[in-house]
C-alpha cells in the first residue's frame, strides 16, 4: 500500500519495480524490506505489457514465477467474477516459492493461495474476486513486498494458516477488511501480522482483524490512510474467533500493545 507526499516524491513504475527487487530482512514487530520506496499509489498503478492471458485453470507456481508484468484474468470455470467461499486461485504456490511482477485483472477468482510460506512481490490485484491472497500452513512466514489490491468486496488478504504475515510498501484501495486473520477455520492458529510502509484508501472498514483469544497480533507502522476523513477506517478490529464456522463477536478496537500493536503516531491521515 503506498505512502503518498510529503513523505516521499512520486516514483515512477520502472524505479518503483527496481526498487522492489531489495533484499527483504525482517525484524520483531515489523518489517523491513531493505526499500526506500512509498506505498504505491493511484498514481502509480502498472500498465500491463504483452497480451493479457486467460486463465482457465489454476496455474501452479514453484521456485519463482516473473510475470514481467502481464496481465492475467480468470475465464471458463475460473471466470464467474463472484464472491462464492469455494472458488479456486489463478494462481496457487507451493511451500517456499515465489510470485512477482503480474498483474491480475477481472475476473480474478479467489486471486492467490500460498499453500505455505511464500513471497508475494510486486503483485497488482485490479479488481479483487473473492479475495486477493489466501496464506495456509502452520508455522509458516509469508510476505508481500510492495504491489496493490482495490475493489475488494470483503476481504484483501485473508490469513487461514499459522505462522506471520509481512506486509510492505502496498497499496489497498476500495475494501473491506484489507487483512483478516480467519475468525471460523475448523482449525485455528495464533497469528502475527505485521503491515508497514503501506497506504489504505477509503472507502474501507477494517484495517487488520485478529483474534485475540488466540494470541493473535497486528503491528501497524508507517501506515497512511487516504480520504477518511471521519476515521471510519478501523485501523485494528479485535474479535473472539472460534472453529465452529459461526461468525465471530467483535471483542474491542485500538492500540493496547498486545494485540494491537501501534500508536497514533504510526498512523497518518490524508
Amino acid at each position: 500500500m503506498a505512502v503518498r507526499e510529503p513523505r516521499t516524491k512520486h516514483l515512477n513504475r520502472k524505479r518503483a519495480m527496481a526498487g522492489l527487487l531489495g533484499a527483504v530482512a525482517l525484524t520483531t514487530g515489523a518489517v523491513t524490506t531493505g526499500l526506500t520506496l512509498p506505498a504505491a499509489s493511484a498514481a502509480t498503478w502498472p500498465t500491463p505489457s504483452g497480451t493479457p492471458q486467460a486463465v482457465t485453470k489454476t496455474i501452479p507456481v514453484s521456485g519463482t514465477m516473473d510475470g514481467g508484468m502481464k496481465r492475467y484474468y480468470g475465464s471458463g470455470d475460473l471466470g464467474s467474477g463472484g464472491q462464492n467461499e469455494d472458488q479456486d486461485p489463478l494462481f496457487k504456490l507451493s511451500d517456499g516459492a515465489t510470485l512477482k511482477n503480474v498483474i491480475l485483472g477481472a475476473p480474478a477468482a479467489d486471486g492467490v493461495h500460498c499453500e505455505g510460506s511464500c513471497t508475494l512481490q510486486n503483485v497488482w490485484w485490479e479488481d479483487v474476486g473473492e479475495d486477493a491472497a489466501t496464506f495456509r500452513g502452520s508455522g509458516k512466514t509469508f510476505n508481500v513486498i510492495g504491489g496493490g489490491a482495490r475493489k475488494a468486496a470483503d476481504k484483501i488478504f485473508q490469513f487461514n494458516g499459522g505462522g506471520t504475515l509481512n506486509i510492505s510498501n502496498f497499496a489497498g484501495q476500495d475494501f473491506g477488511t484489507f487483512v483478516r486473520s480467519c475468525g471460523n477455520c475448523s482449525t485455528q492458529y495464533k497469528r502475527t501480522i505485521n503491515v508497514s510502509n503501506t497506504e489504505l484508501t477509503a472507502p474501507g472498514k477494517v484495517g487488520g482483524g485478529i483474534n485475540t483469544n488466540y494470541g493473535d497480533s497486528l503491528t501497524l507502522r508507517s501506515i497512511t490512510i487516504v480520504g477518511d476523513s471521519s476515521k471510519k477506517i478501523v485501523p485494528c478490529q479485535k474479535y473472539i474467533g472460534n472453529n465452529t464456522g459461526a461468525e465471530p463477536s467483535k471483542n474491542g478496537s485500538g492500540p493496547d500493545g498486545t494485540y494491537c500493536k501501534y500508536s497514533t503516531s504510526d498512523i497518518t491521515y490524508k
